[in-house]
């Protein structure tokens, strides 16, 4: 018999294992049976050294971090390091810019440019972002094709472009609350009360800034729209139109909710036309519609809706 020596790091300690290889133990002369015999000890053998294979494998598996779990360093480590941030900036453009926004100001998503001005750290942020937050549409980073390295390189990148933010507003919350009931409501949720044309904004508080909701309101982004409340105006074969905002589709059939807040589904072969709109059914409210007093008030409202935050802090 011959050893053969494997070593692994098990517990934080180097192991040698020894493997025992089991060579032939008696030559054939010509008896059947002493044949029979070897085939038989060097089949045993074999079986042997494959079970013992298998158990360093699944001792060194055992040892070693799992995948993800890689032990790198904070965000901080990047902060100077101008290739490291421009290496975050590509990461972000590539996974996150869909929802946030290239400039990461929000579209779906929330401004992260006021992240830490609202007291967010970079270790809850991390967790954010690698686990997701249950209830919303913020899924995990595929950590299969982003390492943790990049995570942080990520972070450093939005750090290097955070901008103070003003968290105080002047106006009276009551009178924004009344105002919301009166022109917003009809089309947006808090906390289960409204229409559903539109997002939930029960805690809008907490996704955006002063700033950004007073660039929403005013029209600043434009009439983008989140793909989840496309317009949408279907004409029956019948005639009748009925308009509304998609919320599913596939090849044979879509889903609407009426301006009545029912959502109804269509098969399309029985449609003359579907017609989906790339533009937001959000009004712009300039000054000529919304005073800036009463927008102070509006906003002032709107950042008390913070309701359950699920990301972690």
């Amino acid at each position: 018999m011959s050893r053969n020596e494997a070593s692994c790091l098990y517990g934080g300690e180097t192991i040698n294992v020894v493997a025992m290889s089991i060579e032939a133990v008696t030559k054939c002369d010509g008896s059947g049976a002493q044949r029979g015999e070897s085939s038989r000890v060097q089949v045993r053998g074999r079986s042997l050294a494959v079970f013992q294979v298998l158990a360093i494998a699944l001792m060194c598996s055992i040892g070693a971090p799992p995948i993800g779990a890689q032990d790198v360093p904070p965000s901080s480590a990047f902060a100077d390091d101008p290739e490291a941030i421009r290496t975050g900036m590509g990461v972000y453009r590539l996974r996150c810019a869909d929802c946030h926004g290239t400039d990461a100001r929000g579209v779906r998503g929330p401004d992260l440019t006021q992240l830490w001005a609202s007291g967010r750290t970079d270790e809850g942020l991390f967790r954010t972002i690698t686990e997701g937050v249950s209830g919303t549409t913020m899924r995990p980073i595929d950590r299969i094709r982003t390492r943790d390295s990049e995570v942080w390189q990520v972070i450093a990148y939005l750090r290097s472009i955070a901008t103070p933010t003003r968290t105080e507003t002047m106006g009276d919350p009551e009178r924004g609350e009344h105002l919301f009931q009166a022109s917003c409501s009809t089309c947006h949720q808090v906390n289960a009360v409204g229409g559903r044309l539109g997002p939930d904004l029960s805690r809008i508080g907490a996704a955006r800034s002063v700033e950004a909701l007073v660039r929403r309101i005013r029209g600043d982004f434009g009439k983008q729209v989140d793909p989840s409340f496309a317009p949408t105006t279907l004409t029956a074969a019948s005639g009748e139109r009925m308009q509304g905002v998609k919320k599913n589709e596939d090849l044979f059939s879509v889903q609407v909710i009426g301006m009545n807040g029912r959502i109804q589904g269509f098969e399309k072969e029985s449609l003359q036309a579907l017609e989906v709109s790339t533009d937001s059914m959000m009004p712009v409210y300039g000054p000529e519609l919304l005073s800036d007093a009463a927008l102070e008030d509006l906003v002032s409202y709107l950042v008390t809706l913070r309701g359950f935050d699920a990301a972690v802090q």
